[in-house]
């Protein structure tokens, strides 16, 4: 049937295959194994799908010939295979006996696997459904010459890549690379599922985090699908994250108060309620947990943070963008373009005093592996990274990223960074690089303080790259702290980056390079960057992407012109300034009249009088 078509496309794309030739192996199409002589063989002896057969009777195989959508085999692996059968409704997914092979898909893909068990460890997927909304999905493991099936069960519903069955079956950790549009759909979901149980926004993070944290423990990955009560599993989650905190050497307190949480779950009698086999049980945000976010966040050459992008698209949905509750997700671009203003590498000690869900501890981590042996890589794990974080939701996050991506020991601080205790450790460590994104506006404190907090606790020399709104970067404001700043630290360097960065949040931000414990000499040159266009552009639903794939060049283009302090009109300028002058490059550049347009000139005027307007020339802000 046509729309059968569209099930496969779908296989197609979540499995991440093409027909023919794939890296890892081969794709075999609609039982076409011409060359596969002894696949070959064991589908003819199946032949075409019988409308009625006992999965125990192996009497004699169906007419015609047999068509599986797929078969899937193995450049490292010849003794395991994967087939797979679709169907384009859910209604023909199972019968109840299994018995009825043409008709159902689950019926269809047991009929091919009892012959191809012959010679094979067979990976048998049945998928039904045209869309990931809709789709059902069943997965089985029958090993070669056994009489018995296994059903896989944490994959109900989930297509895998490939590769990543054989993990599975192996009980090795999955791998996949970073899906957008998996972790908004697995983001929306869950958003939904927990609103209809009523269970408050601060626990959210706590919950899902708590989780993560729980299937480090590899006792209760093997364990969970075989508790029979929810209370049962709740209580198995909390013993499991206490084992991993207590073994990552976080305080016991900190545990206490994670568990408080799930406690507090456990005693939510709508959740309690859902059977353990069914959609938005405990069981089923474990295993879209375990299965569709935390393999990326595994994913050793990844330097996004998987789970700080799933948690802000977590929160949009509660109502906002998240900055409500100091959540500004930092884009993925720009904490790779900071680490790499800062030349993060694996001699690197990095600090994040406001470090969120830890995503710059996530690319700051990547980027040190590189080039690092494996000794030096445990190192880096153990003692090269260092987190802060205030909010009891975020931190929860943050250790568990580190957790998941086996630092070895999460140095990841709770409480205020301007503690002196907390700050007393740190300062001890030896750091030379700091990276921030610092709350805009939400506490007593101004940007510039927590720059001046982050600068104080690197080494003499280290490197401190910091986001801040440009209001920072304005001689009229903050004029006692960047005063503070001039006398003790060197601005080495200043990026005006794109106005809507943060979109959907409204901040025109900039990028401040400072180097500590060196005060700054006026009559030294600042480097200015004036990065307004970064290649990204708005999608909607999708925010700002690199559609045309420009980022790359753009960012080896800025970061040439800062390392050679090169002059471009319309780029980048270089000038003396003192701690009350202006910090931006649109002050000192010259205009490449070349590229101007009618429109940049009526946005300009527009610009400034709405900057009269809004600030009127009488008014100090300081």
């Amino acid at each position: 049937m046509a729309t059968e078509r569209y099930t496969e496309k779908l296989t197609e794309k979540e499995m991440k295959i093409q027909l023919g030739n794939n890296d890892w192996g081969f794709v075999y199409p609609q039982g076409d194994v011409a060359g596969a002589y002894k696949i070959e063989n064991l589908l003819k002896k199946a032949g075409g799908k019988p409308r009625f057969c006992p999965l125990d009777d192996y009497s004699q195989g169906g007419l015609g010939k047999a068509q599986p959508e797929y078969i899937i085999t193995f450049n490292d692996d010849a003794n395991t295979i994967i087939v797979v059968e679709c169907k384009n409704s859910v209604k023909k997914h199972k019968s109840e006996n299994l018995d009825c092979p043409s008709g159902f898909a689950v019926d269809g893909v047991l009929y091919y696997a009892k012959f191809l068990k012959e010679e094979y460890s067979v990976i048998a997927v049945a998928i039904s459904g045209t869309t990931t909304a809709n789709m059902k999905v069943d997965t089985f493991y029958w090993q070669k010459g056994q009489d018995d099936y296994l059903q896989l069960k944490k994959v109900s519903d989930i297509i895998l890549e490939p590769k990543n069955y054989t993990k599975l079956i192996k009980g090795e950790k999955l791998q996949k690379n970073y899906s957008l549009d998996e972790i908004r759909e697995t983001a929306i979901e869950m958003h939904e599922c927990l609103r209809e149980i009523k269970v408050v926004e601060a626990h959210k993070p706590i919950f899902i985090a708590g989780i993560l944290i729980a299937l480090s423990d590899d006792d209760f990955c093997k364990e969970y699908l075989s508790l029979t009560s929810f209370k049962s599993v709740m209580s198995n989650v909390q013993t499991a994250i206490e084992n991993v905190l207590k073994n990552s050497g976080i305080k016991s307190d900190r545990a206490s108060y994670i568990k408080q949480v799930f406690q507090t779950l456990q005693e939510n009698t709508k959740f309690a309620d859902i059977p353990l086999i069914q959609k938005k049980s405990i069981n089923w945000y474990i295993e879209q947990l375990e299965i569709k976010i935390k393999p990326m966040m595994d994913y050793a050459d990844s330097t996004v943070d998987a789970l700080g992008v799933f948690y802000h698209e977590f929160i949009k949905y509660s109502g906002g963008d998240g900055s409500g509750l100091g959540i500004v997700l930092t884009p993925q671009h720009l904490t790779e373009f900071m680490c790499d203003l800062a030349g993060v590498n694996k001699n690197s000690r990095v600090v994040d005093i406001c470090c969120g869900s830890g995503s710059f501890l996530v690319t700051a981590m990547s980027k040190m592996f590189k080039g690092a042996n494996p000794k030096e890589v445990e190192k880096i794990r153990k003692e090269q990274l260092y987190g802060i974080e205030f909010d009891d939701g975020l931190y929860t996050l943050a250790i568990a990223n580190m957790i998941i991506r086996q630092d070895g020991k999460s140095n990841i601080y709770k409480g205020d960074c301007f503690n002196s205790d907390i700050t007393k450790e740190i300062k001890a460590k030896n750091i030379n690089v700091g990276l921030i994104n610092p709350p805009y506006s939400q506490t007593d404190k101004s940007e510039l303080e927590f720059v001046e907090q982050l600068l104080s606790l690197l080494s003499t020399g280290g490197k401190g790259v910091v986001v801040v709104p440009m209001s920072c970067a304005i001689g009229t404001k903050f004029k006692e702290v960047r005063e503070r700043l001039f006398k003790k630290h060197t601005l080495k360097a200043v990026f005006s980056m794109p106005d809507d960065i943060f979109y959907p949040t409204a901040t025109n931000p900039c990028v401040m390079v400072w180097e500590a414990h060196t005060p700054h000499d006026s009559t030294q040159e600042t480097f200015f960057g004036y990065c307004k266009n970064d290649g990204f552009v708005k999608r909607k639903k999708l925010g700002r992407i690199d559609c045309n794939e420009k980022w790359q060049d753009i960012e080896a283009e800025w970061l040439k012109l800062y390392r050679n302090r090169d002059i471009v009109d319309g780029l980048s300028s270089r000038a003396c300034v003192k701690h009350n002058d202006e910090w931006l490059c649109e002050a000192y550049m010259k205009t490449d009249y070349t590229k101007l347009t009618q429109d940049d000139f009526q946005k300009t005027v527009n610009d400034y009088l709405a900057y009269l307007v809004k600030a009127g020339r009488h008014h100090d802000n300081s």
